[in-house]
């Protein structure tokens, strides 16, 4: 998987880590088991500091998308990420409204907003 990270971006860089590689994930370049970088080495190959990477590493861990094993390793979590959940769907909501605000604000239709959204879901579903 090609980590493409933005160094002038608002967004941080940890953050940055976790949100390609949960997309990796969607798109299944990034399979259930499969191993992932060391923090050490991932840091090294992208020119990170390593507490940058940790800080990604057990966000993702907490969340389900991964497990850190003292002998395997960093993995993709074998059983799958947990299902959304009432907690899962309540900060989903909380994500979505500001984006739609801005969308109304911007005079974006609904029509147009739904498009973009049913085409980024079916990039990730393989459609």
């Amino acid at each position: 998987m090609l980590i493409n990270l933005d160094f002038e971006s608002q967004e941080p860089i940890y953050q940055q880590l976790i949100e390609q590689i949960i997309e990796g994930i969607a798109r299944k370049d990034l399979l259930p088991g499969e191993g992932l970088p060391s923090v050490r080495s991932l840091a090294s190959d992208i020119g990170i500091n390593l507490h940058t990477v940790n800080k990604a590493y057990q966000q993702l861990k907490h969340e389900g998308f991964i497990l850190i094993h003292r002998q395997k390793g960093v993995v993709v979590n074998p059983d799958g990420v947990p299902k959304a959940d009432v907690t899962y769907m309540t900060q989903l909501e909380k994500k979505l409204k500001p984006l739609i605000a801005e969308s109304v604000c911007r005079e974006v239709d609904e029509e147009s907003f739904m498009k973009l959204c049913n085409d980024i879901y079916k990039s990730y579903r393989g459609g």
